[in-house]
């Protein structure tokens, strides 16, 4: 079994040139790659980058049904806020809490202050497409999409996991979070 520690050391460290982390570190320029290279990928319904343009993500919200708003520079899942659905006063998390749109406004405005970001720095919202998974999923995952996570290494598969939430995720499945995990090998 390979630990997150030891991957993060002997393989993504080792076997990769530091000059291009940038570029993954940041889930707008990844987003952006992966659409060039012809990927499939959440729509992208708008970014938040200046404090200014916080006032206007109302208007932006309005014709999205569900959607998730994430720190571009996020890591662990931290700041990633999933609405599955909203109506004139109130939008809904995945265990159905309301948050007004003071509330959006509010977290959106912590994201671009950095408090969700690596090291700190001021970041960009990144707002999306929620996606929706299969109703044969149902039983795998609580109030959240699972995922399948890929590791290539050298241009091969090696191994696989898929990430699921739970009920402390708040509808997120991520490592970091303490989300239970199943691990194998390819």
């Amino acid at each position: 079994m390979l630990g997150m520690n030891q991957r993060n050391i002997e393989y993504i460290s080792g076997y990769n040139d530091r000059r291009l982390f940038p570029l993954v570190d940041d889930k707008l320029k990844t987003k952006q790659l992966a659409i060039t290279a012809g990927l499939t990928v959440p729509p992208l319904v708008g970014v938040i980058e200046y404090q200014h343009q916080v006032s206007t993500i109302g208007e932006l919200l309005k014709s999205q049904d569900a959607f998730c708003i994430k720190p571009s520079k996020g890591s662990g899942g931290k700041g990633i806020l999933v609405i599955h659905d909203h109506d004139d006063q109130a939008y809904f998390k995945p265990n159905n809490q309301s948050l007004s749109l003071a509330d959006i406004k509010r977290h959106t405005s912590n994201i671009l202050a950095g408090l969700f970001s690596l090291g700190g720095q001021p970041d960009k919202a990144i707002i999306e497409y929620l996606i929706h998974f299969d109703e044969s999923f149902a039983n795998y995952s609580y109030e959240g999409v699972p995922d399948i996570r890929i590791i290539v290494f050298k241009g091969f598969p090696v191994m696989a996991m898929m990430r699921l939430s739970t009920a402390a995720s708040d509808g997120k499945a991520n490592l970091h979070q303490g989300r239970w995990v199943s691990v194998s090998t390819l």
